[in-house]
């Protein structure tokens, strides 16, 4: 059996809250290969651990998935109970008074962040099964975190975001100015909130930009598709392909069918 939840944020918390989406499934030993998505997650394992194969170690219970540089692929070790926050790129610095370049390519667990607060949320949510009220608990938390943050900068870089998911491949120094901000504060400010350099981040969506693409559209030419998406050229998406998914294109629609965690 297998049931799946996808959750909107409210109107107070979209600026900083792409969705929820909460997993539950009977299958066992069930694998998959998790990608860059441009977005740090707050993940809640109320079933069963997942183990991480890439890096060897069983995930935590409760932790931030900071922004990803690489794939790696995970297995359940058994029934799979997953609640999961999906912050917009530059979200996710409102509410936690450290850099998000600190969760770099991690997953920090939330015990180890010492987060008092979160860790009872954690607790809390692991007794209640059901999605909808989980979600408000997590909403009555990040509200109540959201009064004490400095949005100044967040607002720069949420202008920023405009830019890239428009444009195909924007310019860096385009990107500062659009943020008033030097290309040296720029860059400084933009890791310290979204966790990943801009040409990095840029780079990722590109990627899922193309994943967007053929999920509209499975007989895209992949010529025209690297063109439109701002690659440089063909050889050049395939390599990206291969550094973000380990697939080239034509593996990747072998194996799944695509669907953009950033886009959709």
């Amino acid at each position: 059996m297998e049931s799946f939840d996808y959750i909107l944020p409210s109107s107070l918390l979209s600026p900083f809250v792409k969705h929820y989406w909460a997993l539950r499934t009977d299958n066992l030993y069930a694998s998959e290969r998790i990608t860059p998505i441009g977005c740090v997650q707050l993940v809640f394992h109320r079933g069963d651990h997942m183990y991480d194969h890439t890096h060897k170690v069983r995930q935590s219970r409760y932790f931030i998935g900071g922004q990803l540089q690489r794939f790696f692929d995970i297995q359940s070790e058994g029934k799979t109970d997953m609640l999961v926050v999906l912050f917009q790129p530059h979200g996710a610095k409102a509410f936690f008074n450290m850099p998000m370049s600190e969760f770099h390519n991690r997953n920090i667990s939330i015990e180890d962040l010492g987060d008092k607060s979160l860790l009872q949320l954690a607790d809390r949510i692991q007794n209640i099964p059901d999605n909808h009220m989980a979600v408000k608990l997590i909403e009555d938390f990040l509200v109540s975190r959201l009064k004490d943050s400095d949005l100044y900068n967040l607002n720069r870089i949420a202008k920023t975001m405009n830019a890239v998911n428009s444009c195909h491949q924007p310019d860096i120094k385009s990107l500062a100015n659009i943020a008033c901000l030097s290309h040296k504060q720029f860059g400084r400010i933009f890791t310290e909130y979204v966790g990943t350099t801009p040409k990095e981040f840029t780079r990722i969506i590109r990627f899922q930009r193309a994943i967007f693409t053929l999920q509209n559209n499975l007989e895209k030419d992949q010529a025209e598709l690297a063109l439109d998406c701002g690659f440089y050229d063909q050889a050049h998406m395939i390599k990206e392909f291969k550094t973000f998914s380990g697939y080239t294109p034509n593996e990747y629609l072998a194996v799944c069918l695509p669907y953009s965690d950033y886009f959709s």
